[in-house]
């Protein structure tokens, strides 16, 4: 298995990189609360299923709209604690350096 690089890791929306080593831990939190933003989107969109929490899910602007909603409810969650992964994670990084 591959070592992951933390510095390619893409950003999302809102969460701007931090310049400096791959190994800061600055940049490490930076990592692992994106990975926390990304899993917390895909639990709310198997939450609501295929009905649409905006709208009747059967247009795509509803689509659309219910997609961005839940991409930045799960950023601001993330942001906020979350489910307290970001900080186990990057907590499991640094002392594996």
């Amino acid at each position: 298995m591959s070592d992951v690089n933390l510095s390619t890791a893409v950003p999302l929306p809102g969460i701007e990189p931090k310049p400096g080593k791959a190994d800061d831990p600055a940049k490490i939190h930076d990592a692992a609360q994106q990975f926390e933003a990304i899993l917390l989107e895909q639990v709310l969109q198997s939450a609501h299923g295929e009905g649409g929490w905006l709208g009747s899910g059967e247009d795509s602007a509803g689509s659309c709209a219910s997609g961005f909603a839940e991409q930045q409810l799960a950023l601001s969650m993330a942001r906020q604690g979350g489910f307290g992964l970001a900080d186990l994670i990057s907590k499991g990084l640094q002392r594996s350096r």
